[in-house]
């Protein structure tokens, strides 16, 4: 078989060391545990309890197919890690694709490396293990940053140290929580890129980043669009200066700006006079759209 089989058989001498009840390890200081911590065992399959502290949520059913398909082939490769709970009772700390995939082929064993630590330690372990080695969704990461922050009571510049980002990366996630949970829905989903997310945010009405997110779908906008959109958006609600010149001018309302361009589908340019006098101008790009504006004003 390959190398990472037999790798994985010479746990099994060791494993001997787990199936003594009388002489248990659950400490540093137990007899034996130096032997235990760091080492590649085979543990039976079914005493490993999944990891409430784990951070993904969604598994990709193909992937993990294919991840089977590889594991009944070749074997587990890079073994999962587990805290030590109880005599023959484990607590997954990362690998949960690996457990799963290993299940579906029916294995009975499967190598670990075992820790012994607190809840706490678990769970860092557990978040920054999985941030750094898996491909998470950029919404499973901020929720993973969250609640280092949260649970562990890490700053931005603490978890920096702990995670080896940048403490503005960080703050770029974490900022993604703040958008509509639609909008999440659609990172996690793959509608939109964490790019998309991070242009919408710059917008707080929820309202209106689910319309902007609406746009994006359907017009199919990249991220530069997209931030070009949002700019749009807050130039329209940004407060018309007060004329000084004499007249009876006046100024047009944010809503009533952006009635007019969605409903021409184009950065409609409203231009007021001091006598109240002004002009409305709906941009085209090419014979198609100037037909497609041509419709609207013959169905209006």
């Amino acid at each position: 078989m390959t190398k990472a089989i037999k790798k994985q058989a010479l746990g099994r001498g060791l494993s001997a060391l787990l199936k003594d009840p009388d002489n248990d390890i659950r400490s540093v200081e137990d007899k034996n545990a130096d032997k235990l911590i760091g080492s590649i065992l085979e543990i039976d399959i079914d005493a490993v309890a999944i990891n409430p502290f784990q951070p993904r949520s969604n598994f990709n059913e193909e992937a993990l197919q294919e991840l089977a398909t590889s594991i009944r082939e070749l074997g587990v490769i890079q073994p999962i890690t587990v805290r030590k709970l109880d005599f023959n009772q484990y607590q997954l700390i990362s690998g949960e694709r690996r457990l799963r995939a290993s299940k579906l082929v029916g294995l009975t064993t499967i190598p670990a490396y075992i820790r012994i630590a607190n809840d706490n330690e678990s769970l860092v372990m557990a978040l920054v293990e999985n941030i750094q080695r898996h491909d998470l969704d950029p919404i499973e990461i901020a929720l993973s940053y969250q609640r280092l922050m949260e649970e562990i009571q890490l700053t931005q510049e603490q978890m920096s140290d702990r995670v080896g980002k940048k403490r503005s990366t960080i703050a770029n996630y974490l900022r993604l929580l703040k958008l509509d949970p639609i909008i999440q829905t659609g990172i996690r989903d793959g509608f939109i890129s964490m790019g998309h997310g991070r242009a919408i945010i710059n917008i707080e009405d929820h309202e209106a980043q689910a319309d902007i997110y609406h746009k994006i779908i359907s017009q199919n906008l990249s991220v530069r669009e997209t931030e070009a959109l949002v700019k749009k958006y807050q130039e329209g609600q940004k407060p018309t200066a007060p004329k000084s010149k004499k007249g009876t001018s006046f100024a047009v309302a944010p809503s009533h700006q952006k009635t007019m361009t969605e409903f021409f589908g184009a950065n409609v340019e409203v231009k007021i006079g001091g006598n109240g006098k002004g002009k409305i101008s709906v941009p085209f790009h090419s014979e198609e759209d100037f037909n497609r504006i041509l419709k609207l004003l013959q169905k209006g």
